[in-house]
């Protein structure tokens, strides 16, 4: 039980603390000044929350809370986010606990469910395939999930420790999905049968990846290009290719076939674009570009080729006008740019 001697007064500290924090944020993105003695990092706010509530507050609840009010300054927040949400089995009734395992919902009466799911999960990504006619999701606590339009379930869980997924998509030349967590790329090749779950880990990447995207390009009918952000401002670029995984190979055998592939035997080429969190990343086929969405007041958005992430040439950035929150701008701006 918690156990807090004056939890009223630590609720208005907290929201103080949000409030402080939000402030800053708000002044970094509008390129203020800001003293030591008002800087908020997250060691910091992690620090006073659990001085705070004491140590029933988890990390990773903590985590997930400050970078849900530093990608979103205006999102509503309750401070019981940062205890986590649960349900005790014996006040859930039967017909809860299914509706809360539920993934995805077809229609008002028809339901897919998914056993892998577990309570107390997110979807983090969604992401729409429509040359394949199905979509990808994946969640928080490492189940990955497609839903064809048959609506055949493929569904896969990764053990990924502490590890959270941030972020999907779908491979269009291995025909493979690929996910990244805040320390280790994944690349399930959902066409192997269920049993056995042909899954790629390559780890550990130095940053932490909060985005992943595929670089789709028809003349390169045998690789993929991979584009991932950090939390530093990189930008990263992976080629796979279906040979270096040995698809082939791993069809023909039993049983689980996920493996640990080391980071250093693959060539990941990385730029520094931004001073702040690459919160999006996105290859747009028509201009034969991609475009890269950071929370940075200074270089916000970088339109590009992706040629710029393997050399020294400037790329060309684009400055987010004061007062404006960057990832909508950036969203706005690839509106224009997509529209000629």
């Amino acid at each position: 039980a918690l156990e807090v001697p004056d939890f009223k007064d630590a609720l208005k500290q907290f929201q103080k603390l949000v409030e402080k924090t939000v402030t800053q944020k708000t002044k970094e993105r509008l390129g203020l000044y800001i003293g030591d003695d008002e800087m908020i990092d997250y060691d910091k706010f992690y620090t006073m929350t659990q001085t705070l509530f004491g140590p029933e507050v988890k990390e990773h609840n903590v985590k997930a809370f400050f970078r849900k009010i530093s990608n979103n300054l205006d999102a509503k927040t309750e401070w019981c986010e940062i205890f986590g949400y649960f349900i005790a089995e014996s006040d859930a009734t039967s017909s809860q606990l299914k509706e809360e395992n539920t993934v995805f919902l077809v229609a008002e009466k028809q339901q897919i469910t998914h056993a892998a799911v577990k309570r107390q999960d997110v979807i983090k990504d969604i992401v729409k395939v429509p040359h394949m006619d199905f979509i990808v999701t994946a969640s928080q606590k490492g189940v990955i999930t497609i839903f064809s339009n048959q609506r055949r379930v493929y569904g896969i869980y990764v053990d990924m420790d502490t590890a959270w997924i941030t972020g999907c998509d779908f491979l269009p030349q291995l025909k493979c999905v690929v996910a990244v967590t805040e320390r280790t790329i994944i690349v399930w090749d959902y066409k192997s049968k269920m049993t056995q779950n042909n899954c790629f880990v390559i780890k550990p990447m130095e940053n932490s990846l909060l985005c992943v995207c595929t670089v789709t390009m028809s003349d390169h009918l045998a690789k993929d290009n991979i584009l991932m952000g950090d939390d530093k401002g990189y930008v990263h670029m992976l080629t796979v290719v279906i040979d270096r995984f040995g698809l082939k190979q791993c069809k023909g055998k039993k049983g689980s076939q996920l493996q640990v592939l080391d980071s250093k035997t693959f060539n990941i080429a990385k730029r520094k674009l931004h001073d702040d969190w690459v919160v999006k990343v996105k290859y747009i086929s028509d201009l034969n570009c991609f475009g890269s969405c950071s929370s940075d007041s200074i270089h916000s958005f970088v339109l590009d080729d992706i040629k710029r992430i393997q050399d020294n040439l400037p790329v060309k950035e684009f400055s987010v006008p004061r007062g404006v929150n960057a990832f909508t701008y950036c969203e706005k701006a690839k509106v224009i740019v997509t529209g000629g």
